[in-house]
């Protein structure tokens, strides 16, 4: 694996390996004035999300670390956020700008869509100048934030495809990144073997705490059970029966070496390197969201039936193993791991495959999902607002 890589130094010492300038909606009203913006000034990013209005407590405040989060990734050079009352624009626009990154804020309320628009259309031309001269220098690969998630999983993700991202873990640990893995209700039948993984009994504690209030959750709110959602009908499709078995190719993703050294409520970023689990939702587009906000940079996403996520901010990497989803779907993926189930190819040459590509995607390689344009951007909403 290569060592070295050219990438984006922030103001506050983190590395992005890409370079957006984002115009980002405060709330679902703001959404038509960021995409205006966007259509103004070619290049830059908008985001638009279907929330930010009268929410309350613990889902305001997921509401807030979310935006600030994904305005604050590496990823990120710049930032626009738009909202209609200028009290919560004004908050999204400090927590940002604690990163040291150029920020601007405008409100839609005394000013209307006019007016707005075109005084954040002027701001954000300048700022995306500013970020086409923003140089790459080369950084070590330890820097890179390294974040996976599966989805529509089948029989060859756990034999194969999960396997090729847990050794590709297991050698990111052994230089030193940051690593990130959630999806809660996935872990369900394999829980016991995460909890051996953790590297001490606090952080025991705290998996246990997050795996059972969203056990809880689903519980309270269960109909007869969860057949029709975990798993899911493409999984039963592609060979998986029952969650059990479903979380115990889930797990393999997080390899073999790496002890789970602390345990994050959702959009919070680590403090340090090594294995991170993260309380999230399963559904793709939300924990990849979820990713982004906590300051990862780059996304491991296997597959076996064919899921198609994107997201704007972080570029996802898709790799898989079925022959028959790489011939019926070739366009959606950056690595054919199928070698492995055919066997002939090994799971080290699947992971040295897996992270050849994170290099060239660092070095900025566009991934399948960013030329197809699959830029989904979806905030957790923990329940209804007021």
């Amino acid at each position: 694996m290569e060592t070295k890589f050219l990438g984006y130094r922030r103001e506050n010492g983190r590395v992005g390996v890409r370079n957006h300038v984002v115009i980002l909606p405060l709330d679902d009203l703001s959404n038509s004035a960021c995409e205006a913006v966007a259509n103004n000034v070619k290049g830059t990013l908008a985001l638009p999300h279907a929330y930010g209005r009268l929410q309350f407590g613990a889902d305001l405040d997921l509401h807030f670390r979310t935006l600030i989060g994904a305005g604050s990734n590496p990823n990120v050079a710049a930032v626009i956020v738009i909202g209609i009352e200028p009290q919560w624009t004004n908050k999204i626009v400090e927590g940002i700008a604690e990163t040291g990154k150029p920020v601007m804020g405008f409100s839609i309320e005394q000013n209307g869509d006019y007016n707005t628009i075109c005084a954040a259309s002027k701001k954000a031309k300048e700022l995306m100048h500013n970020a086409s001269e923003y140089p790459r220098t080369e950084c070590d690969v330890s820097e890179l934030w390294i974040a996976t998630k599966c989805g529509e999983s089948d029989t060859t993700s756990g034999i194969a495809t999960n396997p090729t991202v847990g050794n590709a873990y297991d050698k990111l640990y052994e230089k030193g990144n940051t690593l990130l893995f959630g999806e809660t209700t996935e872990l369900t039948g394999g829980e016991h073997l995460v909890l051996e993984r953790c590297a001490n009994d606090e952080v025991r504690k705290d998996f246990q705490f997050y795996f059972d209030r969203y056990a809880k959750i689903v519980d309270d709110n269960k109909t007869s059970d969860l057949s029709d959602s975990q798993p899911t009908k493409g999984n039963i499709e592609g060979g998986l029966t029952t969650i059990e078995e479903k979380a115990l190719g889930n797990i393999q993703k997080i390899g073999t070496k790496a002890p789970i050294v602390g345990c994050l409520e959702k959009a919070f970023a680590p403090t340090g390197p090594g294995l991170w689990f993260q309380d999230s939702s399963s559904a793709a587009a939300e924990q990849v969201t979820l990713c982004a906000a906590s300051g990862f940079v780059i996304h491991f996403f296997p597959t076996g039936q064919g899921n198609i996520i994107g997201n704007p901010i972080l570029p996802v990497i898709k790799l898989c193993s079925n022959p028959r989803t790489l011939r019926t779907m070739a366009e959606h993926f950056d690595v054919d791991v199928s070698g492995l189930v055919r066997r002939d190819m090994n799971l080290d040459e699947a992971g040295d495959k897996l992270l050849e590509m994170m290099i060239r995607t660092a070095n900025g390689r566009l991934t399948s999902a960013e030329v197809l344009g699959h830029r989904e951007f979806i905030m957790t909403k923990l329940y209804e607002s007021a």
